[in-house]
């Protein structure tokens, strides 16, 4: 390894010079639960303080709610802790397979599967359904899972459009015409960099209308991991935003719903085959059993009137910070989606804002190229349904210190 060690070691100081390392993970040892008009607190390895989290996709809150914790528990008590195989050997157990059936009804669909998140279910579904044959048209600020599938893909063509520019897209969509018997296009619902939704409405109508020229059909594939459970009036995302249903959804159980795994929904037909040719789901254990209780019990929460509630609240609370950070003068992107980013533009004002931060005891995610172009640098700040008023109040007001400062 002694060759290898001084290249690698040189690579990531590179990194580290050009301010692109993710750096040093920051270890949480305590999580302090709500009290007193305060969301929950965190205590991070090394420091004394307590720490607001602005960085977390638990958007719904439900990963500390006691409904939850306590389905998961029985859970373990019943089956223990891991699924000990596949599922195609012995690793299916009753818990995910009705799991399915609830995320299926959910979604108003046929059918759906779970893995064991939702990175690997882009990596399986999308790479899956391409063959030799296929023609793939893609955002262009589609999530790094996305981007590898394509990469592990053969298709026959791969065409990226203008991130959410719809004449580029049919633009796009009819030079494809011929190329291939099998068209997929394919986008994120919300873009976890910006907060902003793709107009499935609008997508879904261009694939529709160039459908009949490709002898396997346009196929729209959305992976709306960041919009489910966190936007739209009942929690169902992107698809509930533009009032459309495309034809396969991905999501995932590990941010709105607090849990942890991927799933993948549609008609029977897909679920039967991807079963049988995904090889992330072939080869990966699942969840685990008391994973999938947790989660069963977050989707019953959603649809019950206190999940209605946690959605309105989630929703006045991304409005004030929004609202609180254009009366500061600083740059946002308009959205429906708790994703608020805050625009720097600056690698280097970024790295220095994220450090204030955490001084102040708010963590929050620095986002440099390459994870967003140059030029786009932001703080990506995330509002959950267990944040209160007076937190954030509380990191607006740290804001406006370091404008001050």
């Amino acid at each position: 390894m002694s060759k290898l060690d001084k290249i690698l070691e040189l690579t990531a100081q590179t990194l580290i010079d050009e301010g692109r390392a993710k750096g040093k993970e920051w270890i949480i040892t305590e999580v302090i639960k709500p009290s007193e008009g305060k969301g929950p607190r965190y205590r991070l390895d090394g420091f004394q303080q307590e720490f607001i989290k602005m960085n977390s996709n638990s958007y719904l809150g439900l990963s500390l709610h006691p409904k939850v914790v306590q389905a998961e528990e029985d859970a373990t008590r019943r089956f223990g802790v891991g699924p000990g195989a596949v599922r195609f050997i012995s690793g299916s157990y009753q818990e995910h397979i009705d799991l399915e059936q609830t995320l299926a009804d959910f979604h108003g669909r046929e059918a759906a599967m779970i893995f064991s998140s939702a990175y690997v279910t882009s990596l399986g579904v999308i790479s899956s359904l391409i063959t030799p044959e296929t023609v793939v048209i893609s955002d262009a600020l589609n999530h790094n899972c996305i981007i590898n599938a394509l990469r592990m893909s053969r298709p026959a063509v791969k065409i990226i459009y203008k991130h959410n520019e719809m004449d580029d897209l049919q633009d796009k969509l009819a030079k494809a015409v011929g190329q291939g018997k099998r068209c997929l296009v394919i986008t994120d619902g919300i873009f976890s960099m910006r907060g902003d939704h793709a107009p499935l409405d609008a997508i879904s109508a261009l694939c529709k209308a160039v459908d009949p020229e490709f002898e396997e059909g346009v196929t729209l594939i959305v992976d709306d991991s960041h919009g489910v459970g966190a936007c739209g009036d009942t929690g169902r995302g992107t698809e509930e935003l533009t009032a459309t249903q495309v034809d396969i959804l991905i999501g995932t159980l590990g941010k709105a719903f607090g849990v942890n795994g991927g799933y993948v929904t549609g008609s029977q037909n897909l679920i039967t085959f991807l079963r049988e040719s995904a090889p992330t789901y072939i080869y990966s254990n699942p969840i685990t059993i008391s994973e999938s209780a947790a989660a069963r019990k977050s989707i019953e929460i959603l649809n019950s009137e206190e999940g209605l509630k946690r959605l309105i609240h989630l929703k006045t609370m991304t409005n004030r910070f929004r609202e609180g950070l254009q009366s500061l003068g600083l740059e946002t992107i308009p959205g429906k989606h708790p994703v608020v980013p805050l625009m720097v533009r600056d690698t280097r004002k970024t790295a220095e804002l994220v450090l204030f931060l955490r001084e102040n005891g708010i963590l929050a995610t620095g986002l440099n190229f390459p994870v967003v172009p140059k030029g786009e640098e932001e703080i990506r700040f995330q509002i959950c349904a267990d944040h209160t008023a007076a937190d954030i109040d509380d990191v607006l007001n740290i804001l406006k210190q370091y404008i001050e400062k």
